[in-house]
């Protein structure tokens, strides 16, 4: 497996820092592009494990479930990085995958999901980014389904920047147990980063329970990046697996 170190690691799984080549999500920037874009894309079109993927079909694995232990509360810088609101943290706990610690880099929003369970998009996605020290990537992604508040989004949405330009990260308080579900059954796959360079170096691990928010506060997200999400890839020849926590 590839290496990815944590400056890449922060720009690629949210979004290209200011200086990067701009790519989108619709238009001739769009994912159908990306691998026109840049040479060093081209697994975005070539790859054969890339991510998202609609989860169905799963099979029933008794494997260790990612043992997530994040600090309760934590100080985030929350930027708005033109394509996604990107929380970063530091010192903010981790998860273990077997026997490999990954370290809490940063968590950041997809509307409508990036992944589908059952061929359904939820309304919302939450990528939470963690690194090994050896620059591996594990990504949990959590749904976010309408419904009741999600407390802690509101400290996310009142630190958001008033647009894509504005530097330096505005600090917030998060609480990050919130945004996970009381059930913790999971899917688990190999998969890649969702935006360019779209590295095949992730391992997945996605929620199958979402958490709910209000329609309002997915709509702020909504109204400020819509559609940004990429369209789920084939599984070619890959399995994934479902086990309960």
């Amino acid at each position: 497996m590839n290496r990815i170190w944590l400056p890449l690691a922060l720009a690629a799984c949210a979004a290209a820092p200011a200086h990067a080549q701009h790519w989108g999500y619709d238009g001739h920037e769009g994912p159908e592009h990306w691998q026109a874009m840049n040479p060093d894309w081209a697994v975005c079109a070539a790859g054969q494990q890339q991510s998202p993927i609609n989860l169905t079909g799963a099979m029933q694995a008794d494997f260790a479930p990612a043992m997530i232990d994040w600090a309760d509360e934590t100080a985030g810088v929350v930027v708005d990085n033109g394509h996604t609101v990107q929380v970063s943290v530091e010192n903010a706990g981790g998860l273990m995958l077997g026997d490999t610690h990954y370290a809490l880099l940063q968590f950041h929003f997809h509307a409508a999901s990036e992944h589908t369970i059952n061929g359904r998009q939820a309304p919302m996605e939450v990528h939470f980014v963690h690194q090994s020290e050896a620059g591996d990537l594990a990504v949990i992604g959590v749904m976010v389904e309408r419904g009741d508040t999600l407390a802690t989004l509101d400290s996310v949405w009142a630190a958001m920047p008033a647009d894509s330009q504005a530097s330096p990260g505005i600090a917030a308080r998060v609480h990050l147990n919130e945004f996970l579900p009381e059930d913790r059954d999971s899917f688990r796959y190999q998969g890649s980063l969702t935006t360019p360079p779209c590295s095949e170096i992730v391992s997945w691990t996605v929620l199958t329970h979402p958490v709910t928010a209000t329609p309002g506060q997915i709509g702020a997200f909504e109204t400020r990046h819509p559609d940004s999400f990429r369209p789920v890839q084939p599984l070619n020849r890959r399995y994934v697996l479902v086990s309960e926590d």
